[in-house]
């Protein structure tokens, strides 16, 4: 039987959580470890300056490994703490898209598969293009998620992830009008804002927002946010540039800078 670990980066009990747990409770043995508190756009953060700290609690009559860390710690306590080896890594559901680059990096869902897979582990993230968990609680929506991530999982599971991929990043449209596509992640979705503001006491400070940008043909965003479908994403960890013409512009950089250093030194 599989060892899958689920995680998640908005805390125990969050609604997207038991989506997921509900979702792939019977395609393996199931260990959640998750922060115990929202951790969302920590990236792939981890806890080196203080004490990670184990609290087991019960909900709903399952076990939970709740963490003061953060979701990418919950990798490595699930690992050398509670689980083992473990064969699958499943994040999610959270509350929020993770489409393009932008998101993919700040995410504290998608850290913890980037983790995960630096450690050889298999991972899939899950998200929701919604604005809070209330519509995790929608029973026609529930089981359209817990459909469409207990089938993928099971295939993958049964099938093996595709050559070259470290991480499936997959989300979900607010209204499902019944396509799946895979697509390339958008490189941004928001042009970020800084507008400043003054406190009650006259001093100032900035608050930071995303402006909506209309997203790329054939990308997560578009697939999600236009065509209102299910958007599936390959990633992989390397992030090299192999393009022969880039290496030969910054050839001439590093002979450059081997003539100038080197009257110095």
């Amino acid at each position: 039987m599989k060892k899958i670990v689920v995680v998640n980066d908005d805390g125990i009990h969050s609604p997207g959580l038991w989506v997921l747990y509900e979702a792939v409770k019977e395609l393996g043995e199931i260990f959640i470890v998750t922060p115990l508190e929202p951790k969302s756009a920590i990236g792939l953060g981890l806890t080196l300056h203080k004490p990670i700290r184990i609290e087991e609690v019960v909900i709903n009559g399952v076990r939970v490994y709740g963490i003061n860390g953060t979701p990418s710690d919950a990798i490595h306590i699930a690992r050398d703490v509670i689980v083992g080896n473990f064969d699958l890594l499943v994040s999610g559901v959270n509350i929020g898209a993770n489409i393009s680059m932008q998101d993919i990096l700040a995410s504290g869902t998608l850290g913890a598969t980037f983790e995960a897979a630096f450690l050889g582990i298999p991972a899939i993230a899950f998200s929701a293009d919604v604005p809070d968990s209330k519509r995790f609680l929608n029973e026609n929506y529930r089981k359209l998620l817990i459909n469409a991530i207990k089938s993928i999982v099971k295939y993958l599971v049964d099938n093996g992830f595709p050559e070259n991929i470290d991480v499936i990043n997959v989300n979900f449209p607010k209204e499902f009008r019944g396509i799946i596509r895979i697509a390339r992640p958008a490189r941004i979705r928001w042009r970020q804002c800084l507008e400043k503001r003054i406190d009650p006491r006259g001093r100032s400070y900035y608050w930071l927002y995303g402006e909506y940008i209309e997203p790329e043909p054939d990308t997560d965003a578009y697939v999600v946010l236009v065509e209102k479908g299910i958007s599936i994403t390959p990633l992989r960890l390397d992030l090299s540039v192999r393009s022969p013409d880039t290496y030969k512009g910054l050839e001439k950089l590093a002979k450059y800078l081997e003539r100038n250093i080197g009257r110095h030194n």
